[in-house]
């Protein structure tokens, strides 16, 4: 269980601080602990590139860091024991229990919509809009809050920083011939790995709570606003297996083509990623103490990380009810006739007889 030791915040404070209820503490943990495979063998290979820090630093300076940082400060409210106080001591209960030294700044912004982030290249800075604290009751704003502080420790900030940044200069060089393109390049392999990152966060959040139900809660609010008692999680639930397998090889491209836009997977497929891994070995072994130290993240093997991705997406493929991953196990398998395969998943008729003659005596 939690401890009494002393904690430093962001602003040179040093208390006592114990979360307002007894949450397990998890000195020294790595984020390579709850980070989603994908998520964690990028991060593992660009944190080994020899250099990288050094270029990556260099090329910050063209990006508008210091602007953000004024802009937030000037036009939201900036959470401390004076302002916020509740939300204050949940940063600092996060802080706390992934035992991240540094209290990132966090800020409230007045936004219709309900959303966080963590931005920010030299250090973090969380933001929730007013929308998100209106919406979530305080269980499930702690999750949110772990999650924000997930993407803190993962470094995901830096990341986070610079597709917001090439999302904006697209915009600006869309009238350019070829100038989005390259741009958008980039700006679509960034979103393939933020929507990893999200998974990985969500982990964060649940390790900060320890709290499945508010998790969930958290999410459906999120797809279907303040009205709890209108939904159930396991209806929910359903939806994102009915999402996952329903429809044809059609409805598979169709997914694919929302998915492409957007930096968050869909809230019913988080909610499914979520409990599937609370209730897996790994969280359990996690929650029981047993979990990578950050001193040991120099000595991690980027080989290994990727066998580990490799294998994660394979589990995937293999177990998925999609049509389309369906059909690349199949092939995968050796199942013979694809012309018929696809003629069929296309048609909605992948289970009928694809007219050809047949072969028997």
């Amino acid at each position: 269980m939690t401890d009494g030791n002393h904690h430093s915040g962001g602003d040179g404070e040093g208390h006592e601080h114990v979360p307002s209820r007894q949450r397990r503490r998890f000195p020294g943990i790595s984020s390579r602990a709850y980070e989603h495979p994908a998520d964690r063998s990028a991060l593992v290979a660009l944190r080994r590139l020899s250099g990288f820090d050094t270029v990556f630093k260099a090329l910050s300076g063209l990006l508008p860091e210091r602007s953000l940082r004024l802009l937030f400060l000037s036009d939201s409210v900036r959470v401390s024991d004076a302002q916020f106080a509740h939300l204050n001591t949940m940063l600092r209960d996060a802080c706390y229990i992934l035992d991240l030294e540094k209290v990132p700044p966090m800020y409230v912004n007045q936004d219709p919509n309900p959303n966080a982030m963590c931005i920010g290249l030299d250090e973090p800075i969380i933001v929730v809009t007013t929308a998100l604290v209106e919406l979530l009751d305080e269980e499930e704003m702690r999750a949110v809050i772990g999650h924000e502080v997930g993407h803190a420790l993962s470094g995901h900030s830096v990341y986070r920083t610079i597709l917001l940044f090439l999302t904006n200069l697209a915009l600006k060089v869309a009238w350019i011939p070829l100038g989005n393109v390259a741009i958008m390049a980039i700006v679509t392999a960034l979103r393939e790995w933020f929507r990893k990152s999200e998974l990985s966060a969500d982990r964060a959040g649940l390790l900060v709570g320890q709290d499945i139900k508010a998790s969930m809660r958290g999410l459906m609010k999120l797809a279907g606003g303040n009205h709890l008692h209108e939904m159930n999680v396991d209806a929910f639930l359903e939806q994102a297996e009915e999402y996952e397998a329903g429809g044809d090889l059609r409805d598979s491209v169709l997914k694919i083509l929302n998915m492409l836009p957007r930096t968050h997977p869909f809230a019913t497929v988080r909610a499914a990623e979520l409990k599937k891994w609370a209730e897996s070995r790994d969280f359990q072994r996690i929650m029981d103490g047993h979990y990578p130290r950050r001193e040991e993240d120099k000595d991690a093997s980027v080989s290994d990380s990727f066998r580990q991705s490799a294998s994660a997406y394979a589990d995937d493929v293999r177990n998925s009810k999609d049509p389309l991953m369906k059909l690349v196990s199949d092939i995968a398998g050796g199942a013979g006739d694809l012309g018929g395969k696809l003629r069929g998943k296309f048609t909605g008729q992948g289970g009928q007889d694809s007219g050809r003659p047949s072969d028997e005596k």
